[in-house]
């Protein structure tokens, strides 16, 4: 997992691949499980501690296997990103019990431009004309096939907003810690997931209790029910390794454009499985979605060719002040030999 820097466009699509495949199956996986025509296990938050202990779990097996190793990161912002982490999964769920499913839509969709401002404050990162254009295209093109009614209330819109700006946060987090640590994707979730599970398995049911007015106590657990449980968390490893494999060699930005694939596949295989509606606003909707998706990456190479280019001219050009003190304190100073160390004339 060292060589998430140095990657291969083959792995690239890879790990694209495995995060669009298991974000999609997971979601079909607990629409079986939360749904009242399914198990009706309504505990998100709970079954998200579910999710992080297996993946904690795996994690520990790796390094005690010697397949992954461990690289110190400070315990502070292990915490910090924790935290972070958390209240973006608690955020999510208040916003999505508290607003309209296309006020929800709307706050996911608002993200992009959060995580590019955000960049922006922390990082001083800038973006091209035609990177901002393509994602005003996608923004556009998933609000089109995904956004119905709009109802927003206070509540709902402080949730939404910490669930913005938690997640985007949790996401540009993801990366500098990798870099600033040079640590691999893997290694670095394996130090968050068993934090994030201790937390939310001991917070989880009492907001699962508030968000549902159910207790975890309470519910009948039968082997379907305990099977979708066991495929959901299996599920949620390749999702969180994918999710950190993904920032990790790309951007947050660019996560979060290209995870919008998501949203497109989920709704064509609910039309294909589910027998779900798919109108003309559906369709012309995915297709600009997508179409932006394709400027994006045109846009995104582009900016890297340039900066390639940028970085070339930089390196073999010296200005003439600079060719002038490299000539004068080549004259000024005694050359050594190299060999024994000693001053020549």
């Amino acid at each position: 997992m060292e060589g998430d820097k140095k990657s291969s466009p083959v792995s690239d699509v890879g790990a694209w691949a495995m995060n669009i495949i298991s974000s999609v199956g997971i979601i079909m996986a607990n629409k079986q499980l939360m749904s009242a025509n399914g198990y009706a296990f309504s505990f998100a938050t709970t079954l998200t501690g579910f999710h992080f202990a297996v993946t904690a779990l795996v994690g520990l097996v790796s390094n005690a296997t010697g397949y992954s190793s461990s690289k110190h990161v400070p315990l502070w912002e292990l915490f910090w990103f924790s935290i972070v982490a958390n209240m973006s999964i608690t955020g999510m769920n208040f916003s999505l019990m508290l607003n309209s499913v296309g006020f929800y839509q709307i706050s996911k969709l608002s993200m992009i431009p959060v995580v590019c401002v955000m960049e922006w404050i922390l990082h001083n990162k800038h973006y091209s004309k035609e990177v901002k254009t393509a994602v005003v295209v996608v923004v556009i093109g998933v609000g089109v096939c995904t956004v119905t009614d709009v109802k927003v209330n206070l509540k709902g819109f402080l949730c939404a907003c910490i669930a913005v700006l938690s997640t985007s946060l949790q996401q540009i987090t993801i990366g500098s810690l990798q870099k600033k640590y040079s640590i691999g994707s893997f290694e670095l979730l394996s130090k968050t997931a068993p934090i994030q599970a201790l937390s939310l398995l001991l917070l989880g049911p009492f907001i699962d209790y508030y968000l549902s007015d159910k207790s975890l106590l309470n519910y009948k657990m039968s082997s379907g029910a305990l099977l979708f449980i066991l495929l959901s968390c299996t599920l949620a490893v390749f999702c969180n390794v994918s999710q950190y494999l993904c920032i990790g060699r790309f951007s947050a930005v660019s996560f979060q454009v290209l995870g919008h694939m998501k949203t497109v596949c989920v709704l064509t295989l609910g039309w294909l499985l589910f027998d779900s509606e798919l109108t003309l606003k559906n369709i012309s909707g995915m297709i600009l979605a997508v179409v932006g998706m394709v400027i994006y990456s045109w846009a995104v190479e582009v900016e890297k060719q340039s900066g390639v280019k940028t970085n070339i001219n930089v390196k073999h050009s010296l200005t003439e002040e600079e060719i002038r003190l490299l000539k004068d304190g080549m004259e000024s100073k005694p050359v050594k030999d190299i060999e024994l160390g000693e001053t020549k004339g």
